[in-house]
């Protein structure tokens, strides 16, 4: 398993298992099947709403001995709605209480968007803007739970090259890592070169397309990269699934990627995409499919009278 180093020599696998979208009851089966076939990488959220199923079974598989705590990567992220100082780290402890953690390998800002405490928006009074609460305001507070030992690495998600710019002006810390969508029709080359230059790992998140989103965040033209042509070919030529395919791709680009899936033949497949190796040409030819398009495109966040209409300042 390829694996990403940071500065501090601590390694991350390059793929991981995405557990957005993972229904409760379905989510601990996925972690301990993936788990028990070689994955040491879980992505995880506090707004997935499965944390203490994912809890539960990181603490059944210790209790096994199937791995240790020290073996596993496992990443979390800060809710929009404890942006400001004074939840960022209650939130963070809710997060290890309910995966029955001592720390986390890497804990991230999830959107720089900001949300009255405790509220799921539904209308602009809801929103609190980035001027009322400045992303360094809640960095500051993750760095205050790296001297702590509650995480071992910071960094955000989501966010642009304009925002990260911002942010390494002003933190103590640099943020390690940008998880955001990436993929095929979306490869944001720029923002990869930027990270590159500026010590900040990509993780890819909707690697395969996440085609099981809620229909109502769904377009009805959307193109799908499972089943696109140049993808298909070069599957069949590897022998591999399309799948497959589009996370070795991603491998071999030197991010992380974190395909989510609860079908146990699904997870272990994913995982293998590690034998799928693209040649040249065939990576040139992935590269050529690029038309910056969103599935998460973040305009759930758009409500009318509030600030957040470009989220991805484009």
């Amino acid at each position: 398993m390829k694996q990403l180093k940071f500065k501090n020599g601590d390694l991350m696998p390059a793929i991981g298992l995405g557990t957005w979208k993972s229904k409760p009851g379905e989510v601990g089966e996925a972690v301990k099947t993936a788990i028990a076939n070689g994955y040491r990488h879980i992505d995880c959220a506090a707004i997935y709403g499965n944390e203490a199923e994912i809890g539960q079974a990181l603490a059944d598989l210790f209790k096994a001995g199937v791995v240790k705590r020290e073996e596993l990567w496992i990443t979390s992220k800060l809710w929009n709605d404890s942006h400001q100082s004074d939840y960022v780290l209650p939130a963070l402890k809710k997060t290890l209480s309910d995966l029955q953690l001592d720390y986390l390998d890497l804990y991230l800002i999830h959107w720089p968007v900001a949300f009255k405490h405790g509220v799921q928006p539904s209308s602009a009074a809801d929103f609190l803007s980035l001027e009322e609460v400045p992303i360094i305001e809640t960095w500051t507070k993750l760095e205050e739970a790296l001297e702590l030992g509650l995480t071992k690495h910071i960094g955000v998600s989501n966010f642009s090259v304009l925002k990260l710019s911002d942010l390494l002006q002003k933190a103590k810390v640099k943020p390690e890592v940008n998880q955001v969508e990436l993929h095929p029709f979306l490869q944001q080359n720029d923002l990869l070169q930027f990270a590159r230059e500026n010590d900040i790992l990509l993780t890819g998140y909707s690697p395969l397309g996440s085609g099981d989103r809620a229909a109502a965040t769904k377009k009805a033209d959307e193109p799908s990269l499972l089943t696109h042509e140049v993808i298909a070919q070069i599957a069949e030529a590897k022998k591999c699934t399309t799948a497959q395919v589009l996370i070795a791709w991603q491998v071999q680009r030197g991010t992380a990627v974190i395909p989510k899936s609860t079908n146990a033949e699904r997870i272990v497949q994913n995982l293998e995409s590690v034998q799928c190796i693209l040649t040249d040409e065939e990576v040139a030819k992935i590269n050529a499919l690029d038309r910056h398009y969103r599935y998460v495109d973040a305009k759930f966040f758009a409500v009318p009278g509030n600030t957040y209409g470009n989220v991805y300042d484009e």
